[in-house]
């Protein structure tokens, strides 16, 4: 019998587990199919505790798992629980404990061993930068509050971020930091190991799945989002450091589109762009019935796109591989004052095909102009003065690096900051109804077109108020809660950080 044929017998105890699981996408809803595709052990047969690798088949979309095996539970332990084998069932498993391997320190520092050491383990293919040393015995420690993946820091000194919901392709957060390494971009650091799997199916067909990604981390470093609300909370500016984060952007944006194919963007292309977000504006619109009455203003947005092909003089008719979820939660200010941008994954809702598609780079832009304005009325009393000047400063950076301002490209910049608001405004329906303000405030300003579209300054109705304390614990509370996108994730901890991605 195969390893996979064997660890079906795990599948009624992960049913109840997975949807219980902050990374498992299909939460609110019954799993209606699960079949696990492929198993390896990472560890000798006989050894205990066992390491179990999973890549489990979830009504079509795919999970990585590493299962600990034992036949006792230690307390320590107890938490990383997932179900017990009965004792006089069929297979291998039988009167075993089965449990989070991740939370396991033993079982995490042997995922290290593997990545230091290349090579292939059954269905897994591990890989690594051979310039670089990987210490042995690095003591591994989980991160919390994440969201669509699990990280491990390993000594302070490096960070394992361990994909859970996976599909075939290299995984952006692998491609574009090394592709911006080869390139000699200093903004990223390049990974310095992973490790792959051979796609289920017929051997030699498909792409592999990236599973994980090893990078260095920084120690005392600052999120980018938190620095801001200090920012805030102490009554200070902010633009110095939104211009060094332009200045970032634009350092990454150049590096990208030298080293990976750039598309020009013709007429079809950029009226097919404009058609997919009155798509996602309309299919909005059904859903949060605040913004209807601003659904022409946001739809003539898109038109005007439509109309002007690659904006003024046709400097954003370009398409490029970019962040594509950049906001001020995927910053990091090293001690040495300088910025990295991190977490290349992209959107992880979408497809993965799709987020390694070419996007103008001004969609990076938009989202981080969103995320000064999210900051701000963070706080109270809200600052519209600080947000602009935020706005301006990201862009002068911006435009000091690359001798391109976003904001000479009024009608692109609007198109991309109108199609984020519309995504925010869904996010905020669906998961914080008392930060729906926030986008609507923008939705208003935007669907008015004109200067106050490309000017938030401008903008003043009187329900931009700060944001209300949710009276129920958790991610309403506004002094946890970045943007859309931002919430913790593995590769967005609590400081200290680690350099990239």
């Amino acid at each position: 019998m195969s390893e996979a044929a064997s660890a079906r017998a795990l599948e009624p105890l992960l049913r109840g587990w997975l949807p219980r699981q902050r990374w498992f996408a299909g939460k609110g809803r019954a799993i209606a199919r699960i079949e696990v595709v492929s198993a390896a052990e990472l560890l000798p047969p006989g050894t205990s505790p066992r390491l179990l690798h999973l890549l489990v088949d979830v009504d079509d979309d795919c999970y990585q798992l590493l299962l600990g095996l034992r036949r006792t539970l230690p307390p320590a332990l107890a938490p990383a629980l997932i179900g017990r084998v009965e004792a006089g069932a069929s297979g291998a498993y039988a009167g075993l404990t089965v449990y989070e391997g991740l939370g396991d320190p033993r079982l995490a520092g042997l995922l290290l061993e593997r990545l230091r050491t290349p090579g292939q383990l059954g269905p897994l293919r591990f890989a690594r930068d051979e310039d670089v040393r990987i210490p042995a015995g690095l003591a591994p420690r989980p991160l919390s509050g994440e969201q669509s993946n699990s990280s491990l820091i390993y000594g302070d000194t490096f960070i394992l971020k361990v994909f859970r919901r996976v599909g075939p392709g290299t995984n952006p957060d692998l491609e574009l930091p090394r592709a911006l390494a080869g390139a000699g971009c200093a903004r990223v650091p390049a990974p310095v190991a992973w490790y792959e799997a051979e796609p289920p199916g017929p051997a030699g067909t498909g792409e592999p799945l990236t599973l994980g990604v090893l990078q260095p981390y920084l120690r005392g470093s600052d999120d980018g989002w938190q620095l801001a609300l200090r920012r805030l909370g102490a009554g200070d500016a902010f633009t110095d450091e939104a211009y060094e984060m332009g200045r970032a952007t634009a350092e990454v944006h150049s590096a990208l589109a030298a080293a990976l194919p750039t598309v020009r963007l013709g007429p079809a292309e950029t009226a097919r762009l404009a058609a997919a977000m009155t798509a996602r504006l309309a299919s909005t619109v059904r859903e949060v019935p605040a913004l209807r009455p601003y659904e022409a203003g946001l739809r003539a947005a898109f038109d005007a796109l439509a109309l002007v092909p690659g904006g003024r003089g046709g400097r954003g008719g370009w398409a490029q591989r970019i962040h594509g979820d950049l906001h001020l939660g995927q910053t990091l200010r090293a001690a040495d004052g300088s910025w990295r941008l991190i977490d290349f994954e992209g959107e992880p809702a979408r497809p993965l095909a799709e987020r390694r598609c070419p996007e103008p780079a001004v969609k990076d832009v938009a989202g981080m102009l969103r995320s000064f304005d999210y900051a701000a009325r963070s706080h109270e009393p809200w600052s519209p003065a600080w947000a602009e000047a935020c706005r301006a400063a990201f862009c002068s950076g911006y435009a000091a690096t690359t001798g391109r301002d976003p904001r000479e490209d009024p009608v692109l910049l609007r198109a991309f900051e109108t199609d984020k608001a519309v995504y925010e405004a869904r996010y905020e329906y669906r998961h914080r109804p008392d930060w729906l303000h926030v986008p609507m405030a923008a939705i208003r300003r935007l669907a008015a077109g004109g200067e106050a579209a490309v000017n938030p300054a401008t903008s003043r109705a009187p329900a931009d108020r700060p944001p209300r304390r949710s009276r129920t614990p958790g991610p309403a509370k506004p002094a946890n809660n970045p943007a859309p996108g931002s919430l913790p994730t593995p590769h967005r901890p609590q400081p200290p950080r680690r350099p990239h991605t």
